[in-house]
């Protein structure tokens, strides 16, 4: 069971973030989208941290982020889990990039852009509405399909709810996403050196 003091989320703005990198001071930026979204756009020097990885080994990673961190999702909401996360392990200085990436992309800021892969929230949708379709109109033939749509129904208004997605977690694992190699050691090795040269460009 959480803690409220522990569930209330620091934020930063796009504003401020780009006036603390633009100064030099800029603090540990870890995005923990998919590899595949991260390779579509992300802040010049931030760090691919996956959500489920984050999670798993958060232990670990507390230890190579000792200095003031900004997490980033697309929204906020992957990013909101994973300060709740780190927190939980005693890691302070934690802020949450307020409207995450669209943000960002909103208020004009530096990206460093690859190739163009749809975002996690936007596959969500996708299946969730194709599974309800499919089962509505196969419920013509099978009345009992119409409980699978019933089900995904019920499975979206939980995580609206809870602010979780098992639908986005199962996506997230799909080779489409996981487009880079972003494990354990690859993180660590990047948050004892540095973002590669991909990561800064």
């Amino acid at each position: 069971m959480s803690n409220p003091e522990t569930t209330r989320t620091a934020t930063v703005d796009a504003a401020t973030l780009r006036e603390l990198i633009a100064a030099g001071r800029p603090p540990r930026l870890l995005d923990v989208r998919t590899p595949a979204e991260f390779e579509t756009s992300h802040i010049p020097g931030a760090y691919n941290v996956p959500l489920d990885l984050l999670k798993e080994h958060r232990e670990e990673l507390r230890n190579h982020l000792d200095e003031d961190v900004v997490l980033i999702c697309r929204s906020g909401a992957r990013a909101a889990q994973a300060e709740q996360t780190l927190a939980g392990v005693g890691l302070p200085n934690l802020k949450v990039l307020g409207g995450g990436m669209m943000a960002w992309q909103a208020a004009d800021a530096p990206l460093t852009r690859g190739a163009a892969r749809w975002d996690l929230e936007r596959q969500v949708r996708l299946v969730a509405g194709s599974i309800v379709l499919v089962s509505i109109l196969g419920s013509v033939l099978v009345p009992g399909l119409k409980w699978v749509a019933g089900f995904i129904g019920a499975g979206l208004t939980f995580a609206a709810v809870t602010n979780t997605c098992a639908m986005g977690m199962l996506l997230g694992k799909l080779p489409y996403n996981r487009g880079a190699s972003c494990d354990l050691d690859t993180v660590v090795g990047q948050l004892r050196t540095g973002p590669t040269a991909g990561q800064r460009s």
